[in-house]
């Protein structure tokens, strides 16, 4: 028999530290992230089987529903059945977010987009690359054994030839750099400058995306800040006009290459942004050929575009030269 202890701050959750669910895991993240209410489905010998976080107050927004986020989900246990840890652990999540007033439940979402969410539901055969999610094939099918079901599809895309060129682009190039636009790589020396410089084109460019959230300046800077050290600024490609940023690139080399005893050959095109306006269009393809280009240069031979929306205008542009690698799932479970 499980039971579900309830915990609210990172000193309450101390005394289950031990268990191998929380390897890697921060306590101090309950706070920084403001969960509502964090879960720890307990045994009859005090082991930790599943662990998971709740967030109702502060989530992202979906049509004519109230949602409750459910994150920072891990098991170790093997489950056959509806009443192993993670059943029970989902059942009193998604019971004590309708209390909360919700009427659909998402996962697994640690909070918010900006933050790790989506089960890797279709591992391909490329093994992990840096900052991508990962988990156990069998955790996307212990949520739909309890009734989750898919909410929205994700793919990442990998180029092995980065010669290919988009034939569309000179002129686009030529029609830009008429109307004004120039592009500069980023100034590493300036770095939470360029940043902040950056922040006010994330945050307009994604305002439209799926399930998007409003990200404070200072949380945005201090994301980018944890991988300076990796940043090539000839990777990162800033459109401006008339001296104010209008769209940029974000990429940085797969270093998870270099801990396999690899060499680094693959790029990684981690943002793709561009302020919403008519005479931008073809920006943000013209940005991933300048990119791509660069990268070559450099010695790289690969890129992955990264965790794309299926159906975002950034999967159509890495159509023109990338196939899917890898498949990520956002499930949810109504409330009736």
């Amino acid at each position: 028999m499980s039971i579900i202890a309830q915990i609210k701050t990172p000193a309450e959750l101390a005394p289950y530290l031990n268990a191998s669910v929380y390897q890697n895991f921060n306590p101090e993240v309950i706070a920084q992230q403001q969960v509502d209410l964090h879960l720890a489905c307990v045994d009859d010998f005090g082991q930790v089987q599943a662990r998971c976080s709740l967030w109702w107050s502060d989530v992202p927004t979906l049509e004519n529903e109230k949602i409750g986020v459910i994150g920072h989900y891990a098991t170790d246990m093997e489950q056959n059945d509806k009443d192993m840890p993670t059943a029970v652990m989902l059942n009193n999540a998604c019971f004590l977010l309708k209390i909360e007033g919700c009427t659909r439940a998402i996962g697994p979402m640690d909070g918010n987009t900006w933050r790790s969410y989506r089960f890797v539901t279709d591992e391909g055969d490329e093994p992990p690359f840096f900052l991508e999610p990962t988990n156990p094939p069998v955790w996307s099918r212990y949520w739909t054994d309890y009734g989750f079901e898919p909410l929205a599809e994700y793919s990442s895309g990998l180029t092995t030839d980065l010669s290919q060129r988009d034939h569309r682009l000179p002129k686009v190039e030529q029609r830009l750099e008429q109307k004004g636009v120039r592009f500069r790589p980023l100034d590493i020396n300036d770095f939470e400058q360029e940043l902040r410089r950056i922040y006010s084109i994330s945050v307009v460019s994604f305002s439209k995306n799926y399930l998007y959230t409003p990200l404070d300046e200072e949380d945005f800077v201090n994301q980018y800040m944890k991988v300076k050290e990796l940043v090539i600024p000839e990777l990162t490609i800033i459109a401006e006009k008339d001296n104010e940023p209008i769209g940029y690139l974000f990429a940085i080399p797969d270093i998870n290459e270099k801990k396999r005893g690899e060499a680094v050959k693959t790029v990684i095109i981690k943002t793709v942004a561009v302020l919403p306006d008519n005479g931008n269009a073809g920006l943000g393809a013209l940005l991933v050929d300048k990119v791509q280009q660069q990268a070559r240069g450099m010695g790289f031979e690969r890129a992955i575009h990264a965790l794309m929306f299926n159906g975002n205008v950034s999967r159509n542009i890495s159509g023109h030269y990338a196939s899917s690698m890898r498949t990520y799932t956002l499930f949810s479970k109504p409330f009736r």
